[in-house]
């Protein structure tokens, strides 16, 4: 399938569901989630993508199975193109969503064969260009991400803490990710290669690549430096709390005072035993806002 744009034609038979970006894939969840009367929704295309009952049963379960099966069908099917996607759309008369998208779509696709025209030319040697980084510092900085940037690595947020705390951070990756809740964290020492620039790869994480931020408030906390860059760099991005992206935590009691930076923000109370039960489906919440 290709479609003219500007004064050339994308091919999207050609290109790989890769190329479709965060922002194209919660749209879509955003069409296709919800179940409808009138019009097909996920499991339509799970069906056309070959998916078995059982499969799209399983799936059911997520909070987000359009995203669910656009990852599994990318990793398991040598047909998972952009084009292909389109086809199938077009099959379950969800035209209405390719409308909505085509400008979306056709510009993931464009900066996509923009990247691999840029791969394919050919390195030149120091003397001629030596001012160019012959490699992109913010591609493949993560254990599962894309060394060549085509498709980086993303998540739901960022989690700011002090490695005093570490054992807390285990127990919300326990709640958040290992659950129903299905949610993406970005934990530093787990996710984060080695041998990067801590500080541009931080602001990198936390403004591109997380859609929130938790910070969790303790006593050592407040002595950390890292903790404190990274707070207030995301404040920076968010005045106001307009976007809703810091989520401070306080897990156990505190002999310091509360940071004042933070006080404005609602404070998700771990150590309040009435609203302990409720704690990590609130944090769960929020986190899953679009």
């Amino acid at each position: 399938m290709a479609v003219s744009c500007c004064s050339s034609t994308i091919d999207f038979d050609s290109i790989p569901l890769t190329a479709l970006n965060f922002t194209v894939r919660k749209k879509l969840a955003l069409y296709l989630n919800p179940k409808h009367v009138s019009a097909a929704d996920w499991t339509a295309l799970a069906e056309a993508m070959g998916f078995e009952y059982l499969e799209i049963k399983n799936y059911e379960q997520y909070q987000n199975p359009t995203k669910m099966i656009l990852e599994n069908w990318q990793g398991t099917s040598t047909q998972a193109t952009v084009g292909k996607l389109l086809e199938m759309l077009t099959a379950v008369e969800r035209v209405d969503v390719i409308s909505d998208l085509q400008g979306l779509i056709e510009e993931d696709c464009r900066k996509y064969l923009k990247k691999k025209q840029l791969q394919e030319q050919p390195v030149q040697v120091p003397e001629v260009d030596s001012c160019v980084p012959k490699t992109l510092e913010m591609n493949g900085i993560t254990i599962d991400d894309d060394p060549s940037g085509h498709m980086p690595e993303l998540f739901d947020a960022f989690i700011c803490y002090c490695h005093r705390d570490i054992d807390f951070v285990h127990e919300m990756i326990r709640q958040l990710e290992q659950t129903e809740c299905k949610l993406k964290l970005c934990v530093f020492d787990r996710d984060v290669l080695p041998g990067t620039c801590v500080w541009s790869i931080t602001s990198e994480l936390i403004e591109k690549r997380c859609k929130r931020m938790v910070v969790i408030i303790s006593d050592d906390y407040l002595d950390s430096d890292a903790c404190d860059f990274q707070t207030k760099f995301a404040l920076s991005l968010c005045p106001g709390a307009r976007s809703k992206r810091l989520i401070p935590v306080k897990y156990k009691p505190m002999k310091k005072k509360f940071p004042s930076i933070l006080r404005f923000l609602t404070l998700c109370d771990y150590t309040n035993p009435c609203t302990t039960s409720w704690f990590w489906g609130r944090l769960a919440k929020a986190l899953s806002l679009p």
